[in-house]
């Protein structure tokens, strides 16, 4: 059973995290060698594959959230809660046809950025840059505190020392390699993340079965059976717009969209969220399991990595338990913190310097200018983390952001005429109401008023002084 000692040794702690950051240092060293233009080091060419592409968007979707509040939420919300969070793989499956039609429409795009300018004018980039750099930074945070506390937890590293290697690692080979290192990285991290939670799923079973977890929670938690409970019904919804929210609007998957391959992006993405689904309901299914396991639950917020380690105890791996979790946990938050670095540093580059400051970005410029962008963006996340904020409010926090842009980008690319200040007021509204309701309500109905609220605004810019959109091609 987990107790508050650390997992693991410090001296091994840090020689396994110093190992794996070495390796992924040394290979974004050398895919980076196939960087040599900007739009190499942004979009990898352009030529992504199915299999890269696929592995690469489910990796950067399975973030240390998946693994540390999928469980939370299972732990605190019952069988719905488990479900919650398993719906955000929608978000991935509903980009897919939409994937397509970017491509189709966005040849030669670079960013989410190239969309709003091109479609809603200035005015609507501006809004959507201040809503996607907030929440990108906010999401980064949240992956750096993850990191510190679990290396904290795991091995006895000092928090701040853990945030400091995990940002450090993914900042020097994000550095070298732009998203040909990303992509790359995330393919190998994808495969371990997957072998290690189908293990410790499969160790698990071994020692508590379905029928044996059910009969525990009719007994003792007949709650979280509970079809009908109004928090977890309302975290399912809530959860799914923030699937969506954050799909569309984020330059993450903007960025592969535009690195793959036409034809393959829209499979890419779907396999993606085929793959990723079942990955928060066995993490939700391990925390279900800490009853029948009498496993003592120290705190709600690590409730998966101690039954995890209580579990790989059972089957005898004494201290390989912790080395087992701790590098799982670590290929999770390295792929989606590595591709936060690159699509942020991205926007700043592409729609904040050239864009916003109208600065020409020739060949000789680029990689400085690139290298910055990452280097502030990681130091402003660092500084943030040092507050060690609650993971699951910061992330949801931003629901009602990312929610209020889903049907802005629908309908920009299906429709062809609006009235774009009602859209871009409908944004502002839906960002401002959502985050009225998340601190003044409930936490769950940020996204759900944020989406409803700006989908209001958007079908009635439809037919309310509608006129042609601008073009997205240059």
């Amino acid at each position: 059973m987990m107790t508050d000692e650390p997992a693991l040794p410090v001296s091994t702690a840090w020689s396994l995290v110093l190992g794996l950051g070495v390796l992924w240092v040394v290979l974004g060293i050398w895919w980076g060698k196939k960087a040599q233009t900007s739009e190499g080091f942004m979009l990898a060419g352009r030529n992504v594959g199915i299999s890269l592409g696929s592995a690469t968007a489910m990796a950067t979707w399975v973030t240390s959230n998946t693994t540390m509040v999928a469980p939370l939420l299972a732990f605190e919300k019952g069988i719905w809660g488990m479900l919650a969070y398993a719906s955000a793989s929608f978000g991935l499956m509903l980009f897919a046809p939409l994937a397509y039609r970017i491509r189709r429409l966005l040849p030669d795009g670079v960013t989410a950025g190239d969309f709003f300018r091109r479609r809603y004018g200035h005015a609507g980039w501006a809004v959507f840059l201040v809503i996607t750099l907030v929440y990108s930074i906010t999401w980064l945070v949240t992956m750096a505190i993850a990191g510190g506390k679990l290396l904290e937890a795991l091995g006895g590293i000092d928090y701040v020392q853990g945030m400091t290697l995990i940002l450090g690692v993914c900042v020097l080979y994000t550095l070298f390699g732009g998203l040909y290192a990303v992509i790359g990285t995330d393919f190998i991290q994808s495969l371990i993340i997957l072998v290690g939670i189908v293990f410790i799923g499969f160790e698990a079973l071994q020692h508590v079965n379905v029928q044996e977890v059910h009969s525990y929670l009719v007994a003792e938690q007949p709650a979280l059976l509970d079809v009908m409970m109004p928090a977890a019904l309302l975290a399912i919804f809530n959860n799914m717009l923030f699937g969506f929210g954050e799909v569309m609007h984020n330059n993450v998957w903007w960025s592969r969209a535009f690195a793959m391959r036409e034809k393959v992006a829209p499979r890419a993405f779907f396999l993606s969220g085929v793959l990723w689904f079942p990955i928060p309901i066995a993490a939700g299914f391990l925390a279900l399991c800490a009853g029948p396991l009498g496993v003592n639950v120290t705190d709600p917020g690590k409730v998966g990595p101690q039954v995890a380690e209580h579990v790989l105890g059972l089957a005898g791996l004494g201290s390989m338990a912790g080395v087992i979790i701790l590098v799982v946990l670590f290929c999770s938050m390295a792929s989606s913190i590595d591709s936060l670095l690159a699509a942020t540093s991205d926007l700043l580059v592409r729609d904040i310097y050239e864009g916003v400051f109208g600065q020409h970005l020739n060949p000789e410029k680029f990689r400085p200018i690139s290298a910055t962008a990452i280097v502030v963006v990681s130091l402003i996340a660092w500084a943030l983390a040092l507050s060690e904020w609650s993971i699951d409010q910061v992330l949801f926090s931003a629901g009602a952001l990312v929610a209020s842009l889903i049907w802005p980008v629908i309908a920009g690319l299906f429709w062809r005429a609006l009235n774009v200040p009602l859209v871009i007021v409908g944004i502002i509204a839906g960002c401002v109401t959502g985050l009225w309701a998340y601190f003044q309500i409930q936490p769950y109905t940020g996204a759900l008023v944020g989406a409803a609220v700006s989908m209001v605004f958007t079908f009635a810019a439809r037919w309310v002084g509608a006129r042609p959109l601008g073009t997205l091609t240059d």
